[in-house]
């Protein structure tokens, strides 16, 4: 079972997302376990402040050290009695790694996710010298919080496992597993306002329909993702 705990300020925005579709039926199957921490718990602070001006002065606030750390160490304590050693500790932010599918796939394997949920002007650089493995970002722009970030992640490691998705060749063959964008897909009925169904599709001959997806796939990624036949030309070169 994986286990994600989500360290946030903020832990009523996670209770909707947990019961709806693949992370609600993670649980129902319990191959999932989620945790959401309130960081203010952990604050030796008064008021539950978890924030504090920045040495140097400039803009905003920073998220302090202290109660970042002891909520760490609680859930790594808690790892210890069960016995999880294959485990990460996250921080979503703008300044971390982008991330991919094969990210998504490597936090598959692990026992436990630790996410950390940034806020203000960022966290104590100490908590990043200290406990914290991995900063993550999901895009080149700024949000207001990790949360939706984690939210992101959450969603696609859950649907990566193996049990939850019905169709297991289905994740197989989505965008981003071979560095290509999906192929066009069509549903019924066959002909809507005019535009009809490719022939192919509806020829029966599975030999043609795989040979039409396949280059379908590669024009898609041509035109709307040329970046990832890059990448993909640098791969085969090494």
């Amino acid at each position: 079972m994986l286990k994600i705990d989500v360290i946030t300020i903020f832990p009523q925005l996670f209770d909707n997302i947990l019961e709806y579709g693949v992370l609600k039926e993670s649980k129902a199957k319990q191959l999932c376990e989620f945790n959401i921490h309130n960081l203010r718990d952990f604050t030796k602070a008064r008021h539950k402040k978890v924030d504090d001006r920045p040495f140097g002065g400039g803009p905003g606030m920073v998220m302090t050290a202290q109660p970042l750390d002891d909520a760490v160490s609680f859930i790594k304590d808690q790892n210890s009695k069960r016995n999880i050693k294959n485990f990460k500790t996250i921080l979503l932010s703008p300044q971390g790694q982008k991330l991919q599918q094969k990210m998504l796939r490597y936090f598959v394997s692990l026992e436990n996710i630790i996410l950390i949920c940034g806020r203000y002007e960022g966290v104590d650089e100490r908590a990043m010298d200290l406990f914290v493995d991995m900063e993550v970002s999901i895009g080149d722009y700024v949000l207001t919080g990790g949360e939706i970030p984690a939210m992101v992640i959450i969603d696609g490691v859950i649907r990566l496992m193996e049990g939850v998705v019905g169709k297991e060749q289905s994740l197989e063959n989505e965008s981003f597993e071979h560095d290509l964008l999906d192929f066009p897909q069509y549903t019924r009925p066959e002909m809507y306002k005019g535009l009809v169904v490719p022939e192919v599709l509806l020829s029966g001959n599975h030999k043609r329909i795989q040979d039409w997806r396949k280059e379908k796939s590669l024009e898609n990624t041509k035109i709307k993702r040329p970046d990832l036949l890059n990448k993909k030309s640098c791969k085969n070169e090494q």
